[in-house]
């Protein structure tokens, strides 16, 4: 794909993602729930900064991230040096999950922990990981005993855990598995496998993500024993009221230099990393090495476009829609609205196509890359239904997470193992960037007008998005073991000592 193609691509793979929520939210505050001009003024603008960030952030990092990690993991299997294998592989897990902006925003509207201290507690968690990642690959673990007994641990710490940090630990694994990590790690990965000459090498591959998510989850719940929280203004997730447009604009222009800085500071290790690997080992040639610098740009503008967008409008007013629903006249639109975001979010995100027709080729066509498409907008579409519920109810997290993971490690040992690898590492694909800009904002929002608590009742609605590919995608695989034991050969054809057999025609 040349850059022409790619840069339009690109754009209209972010205005499918936006433009669906953005139109339900005018049609909301032009029918029935009433918000001041400003805020709706300020989303609309913040919506076009998200698409136009999200279309240069993605392409730049598929030019940058996506060649950076294939050529490291590239150098690194020639080495066959595990020590620099798995040192390496921590620092660019750390370094690439700082720069991760679903993890920025998350961090930035969690109350009572630092956002500093919540990213780094995550960064260092998916570089842990990744090491362990490298080593399953290597040592060919088996992927569904490996979940099982990390899981085992994370539910272990969780009812030892301070409840006000459950929510946010299970949401920390799915926005780590954003749209800079994923295609970093997956090359990563791809480059390290080559490693190994066995036919299972390739499908080794593939359990990366799902690995990486489990970290943060680990590393958050290990951090509430030893965390002193905060004060709770560290939260983000405050309206910004404009009285006029002049004073809209100066806001939206005042954030980008504070932006600008921070998504420097983000991405300046990984850029930091790979400069010195280049001179001490890549030495890539100008016109690759110039690519790459060129994308590393592209990221950095669209990161700030993005965050810009997403900080000054966009999430303001999901905060308020959430907050209007719950009036009495309107509170029994929450949940079905709540769905109609989730089936559309999920139905726009450019990765989950990917999916479908990865499960289609894996199954030889059995599982139709549409029918995967139904199953997984069903789900996110019931997940984000359950999350309000638990905003309307205040029920425990606990009461969906473990018989939903229970489910998954269940079918695990039912299905092909690639499968499971696929439907762990797709729990971060569901878990997109809408999820965490607009619909955490809105159980945020609806949260607080119930009265209820935010760390608890709000929180988890990222994790619930990300579980439900991890039951979805492996049913489907069990619909597709069925139906390969459910083929009937064709029966041979006896014939008598007697019969004449004609192998030819005459």
């Amino acid at each position: 794909m040349n850059p022409k193609q790619m840069f339009f691509e690109k754009f209209r793979e972010a205005t499918a993602a936006v433009l669906p929520i953005s139109l339900i939210v005018a049609a909301m505050c032009f029918s029935f729930v009433p918000v001041t001009p400003d805020l709706l003024l300020a989303f609309l603008i913040g919506s076009v900064l998200l698409i136009v960030g999200m279309g240069l952030f993605t392409m730049g990092s598929d030019v940058s991230m996506t060649q950076i990690g294939n050529h490291i993991g590239a150098k690194l299997t020639k080495s066959r040096n595990l020590p620099l294998i798995l040192s390496v592989s921590f620092l660019l897990g750390v370094a690439i999950t700082v720069a991760e902006p679903d993890l920025q925003v998350l961090a930035a509207n969690v109350p009572n922990i630092n956002s500093l201290v919540l990213i780094l507690t995550v960064a260092i968690g998916v570089g842990l990981f990744l090491m362990v990642s490298m080593l399953r690959i290597l040592f060919k673990i088996p992927m569904k005993w490996l979940l099982l007994g990390l899981y085992g641990l994370v539910f272990l710490l969780a009812a030892l855990t301070d409840p006000d940090y459950l929510s946010v630990a299970f949401d920390s694994g799915g926005v780590t598995t954003g749209p800079m990590t994923v295609p970093f790690i997956m090359a990563l990965g791809v480059g390290v496998a080559s490693i190994r000459s066995d036919a299972n090498a390739q499908t080794d591959s593939f359990g990366l993500v799902a690995l990486c998510s489990v970290g943060p989850i680990l590393a958050v719940l290990i951090l509430s024993f030893i965390y002193r929280d905060a004060p709770s203004d560290a939260a983000a997730s405050v309206v910004n009221n404009y009285a006029t447009t002049v004073e809209m604009g100066q806001g939206y222009l005042h954030a980008l230099p504070e932006y600008l800085l921070e998504v420097v500071m983000a991405l300046l290790p990984i850029v930091a990393f790979f400069l010195i690997f280049q001179v001490v080992a890549l030495k890539l040639k100008r016109l690759p090495l110039m690519r790459i610098l060129l994308g590393l740009t592209l990221t950095c503008v669209g990161l700030v476009l993005f965050l810009t967008g997403v900080n000054v409008g966009f999430s303001s007013l999901g905060f308020i829609l959430g907050e209007r629903l719950t009036s009495p006249e309107l509170r029994f639109l929450l949940v079905p609205i709540a769905m109609v975001m989730g089936w559309f979010i999920i139905n726009a995100e450019p990765a989950v196509h990917v999916l479908n027709k990865q499960v289609e080729e894996l199954s030889a066509g059995a599982i139709s890359a549409k029918a995967m498409h139904y199953s997984l907008a069903i789900a996110v579409s019931l997940a984000n239904g359950l999350a309000m519920l638990r905003v309307l109810t205040g029920v425990s997290i606990m009461w969906l997470l473990i018989p939903g993971y229970a489910v998954a490690l269940v079918l695990a040992f039912f299905v092909p193992p690639t499968f499971t690898s696929i439907a762990f590492d797709s729990g971060g694909v569901a878990s997109g960037p809408l999820t965490a800009t607009f619909m955490l904002p809105f159980a945020m929002g609806a949260c607080t007008a119930m009265g209820g608590n935010i760390m608890t009742d709000a929180f988890g609605l990222v994790a619930l998005v990300a579980m439900m590919p991890l039951i979805t995608v492996q049913i489907m695989g069990l619909i597709y073991v069925l139906k390969v034991k459910g083929e009937v050969k064709q029966p041979e054809l006896a014939y008598g000592e007697t019969d004449v057999i004609e192998l030819w025609e005459v």
